[in-house]
């Protein structure tokens, strides 16, 4: 059993999409993805538990050895990435009941779960995968998924923002195939250590062209400026579970899959010691740091405020790994985890006043602290985090960047953080204003209870974010081992 399980774990959630069709009912498909969650999350649990006696943990698909077949390869890279995905696809299972029959049509529930399922497939196997080409099928996999999940929000505007999604994904996508095949016209293999194996010299212009062309088309998936134009409103528009798994998830595995071509498939040395990655990715980095930070000052709706603050924070992840360093690789990670479980929660918080107030507009949460306390605490501590604040998840990840960047002499970049938090302080100081100080417009109305559900989901993901912030050992001991995996070749 234990040998299966990194198949198991991606397998699972592929079989329950087709199932949760079948069944037609929300109730049962709700059950079917809660069901695959929780196994995918079970998985991953008992193969990080398994990777420091094991070193790393190789599947060969149908028995077929690789570079022949296609191997699923676990190493401290991507375990704990396995755990990260899984646990928010739990989280949103659970969050999601209530929050769903609000939000859809009951006609359109089970479809919506069998995305939820495909698009947890497809995350998996990105993360599982150690054949490059494979890396592209599960990227479309979770991108058609998710855009459908974000043609399901309330509003007419979802639409045209899956629309733009989708074509701009599928810009992405068709980059991330052209370097695929590059590579492999250059190697004859697809297998990712086999490939790095097999590669030219670093002068050779077929290789450059493909780390360009497969590193444009996952700065798409990830969203890095000025590459982002689609991420404001699928975020924005999507149903609150959906937001809350793509907030945590996606654009995470699509900086692990950049992150594994370069350091594991074409190596530091042929990446970054003739292509300029060191100096784009810092400029790039900057960027979207301070432009998305800006962008959500100037936000009037929650989520689109929330949805603009992950393009920030992309940037401070992007600026790490650019310097090819340990310390810069660990700060990356540590900041890929610490944010996807802050951002979780504050999209957690919107969908419970989109339940209960009718909308995450700014407007709407005035008299917030008094009309529903615990949402504004929950909303004011995962606040507090992705500020950076001291004692809070987001310090300790933008501290290990700052060190990173001082060792380096990066001074620009290291202003560059400090401005983009302090503008962090103008955006979630704006949303506490409100929630705070004002008090709401017109005749306010009874308050229906929230439901436990999505009131422990948010809890347990704030507390989390907390408990990341006072105790980073285990954490920092991750994201360290993460970072010598990869400064260690190929897998």
């Amino acid at each position: 059993m234990t040998a299966n399980l990194p198949a198991l774990q991606v397998l699972i959630p592929l079989l329950a999409a087709p199932l949760c069709v079948l069944l037609r009912t929300p109730n049962a498909a709700w059950a079917v993805f809660a069901a695959a969650s929780a196994c995918s999350f079970v998985f991953a649990i008992g193969l990080l538990l398994t990777l420091p006696a094991a070193g790393s943990i190789s599947y060969a698909m149908g028995g077929w050895p690789a570079p022949f077949g296609i191997v699923y390869v676990i190493d401290a890279a991507n375990a704990w990435m396995l755990v990260l995905v899984s646990g928010a696809a739990v989280a949103t299972a659970v969050y999601a009941r209530v929050s769903i029959a609000a939000e859809i049509e009951a006609r359109r529930i089970y479809l919506y779960y069998a995305c939820l399922c495909l698009c947890l497939t497809g995350l998996l196997g990105i993360v599982s995968t150690g054949d490059a080409f494979n890396i592209f099928v599960f990227l479309e996999i979770s991108s058609l998924s998710s855009y459908a999940l974000v043609a399901m929000g309330r509003s007419r505007r979802a639409l045209l923002s899956a629309f733009q999604y989708l074509v701009v994904g599928t810009i992405g996508g068709t980059f991330l195939l052209i370097g695929i095949g590059l590579a492999y016209a250059l190697t004859g293999t697809l297998n990712i250590a086999d490939l790095h194996a097999r590669l030219p010299g670093a002068d050779n212009r077929a290789l450059i062209a493909a780390i360009a062309f497969i590193g444009i088309g996952l700065s798409i998936k990830m969203a890095l400026v000025p590459l982002h134009a689609w991420l404001p409103g699928a975020y924005g528009e999507a149903p609150s579970a959906a937001s809350l798994f793509l907030a945590a998830c996606s654009t995470k595995v699509a900086v692990y899959a950049l992150l594994r071509f370069l350091f594991s498939a074409f190596g530091i040395e042929r990446s970054f010691a003739v292509l300029p990655l060191t100096q784009i990715g810092l400029l790039a980095g900057s960027l979207a740091m301070l432009v998305g930070a800006a962008m959500a000052c100037l936000q009037t709706d929650l989520k689109r405020l929330l949805a603009w603050s992950s393009i920030g924070q992309i940037g401070y992840i992007v600026a790490g790994f650019s310097l090819a360093t340990h310390d810069g690789l660990r700060a990356s990670f540590l900041h890929l985890l610490n944010h996807a479980v802050i951002k979780a929660a504050l999209f957690a918080v919107a969908g419970m006043l989109v339940l209960r107030l009718g909308s995450a507009r700014l407007e709407a949460l005035a008299g917030l602290r008094q009309r529903l306390p615990l949402v504004f605490a929950a909303l004011l501590l995962a606040g507090l985090g992705l500020i950076g604040m001291p004692l809070t998840a987001g310090f300790v990840s933008k501290w290990a960047l700052v060190q990173a960047l001082i060792a380096e002499a990066q001074w620009v970049i290291v202003g560059a953080v400090l401005v983009s938090s302090l503008l962090a302080v103008v955006y979630v100081g704006r949303v506490v204003e409100i929630a705070w100080f004002r008090e709401p417009s017109g005749a306010t109305t009874a308050i229906a209870p929230i439901p436990l559900s999505m009131q422990l989901v948010t809890w347990a993901l704030v507390l989390l974010s907390l408990w990341l912030g006072l105790d980073s050992a285990l954490p920092a001991q991750l994201a360290g081992n993460a970072a010598d995996a990869l400064l260690g070749g190929p897998r």
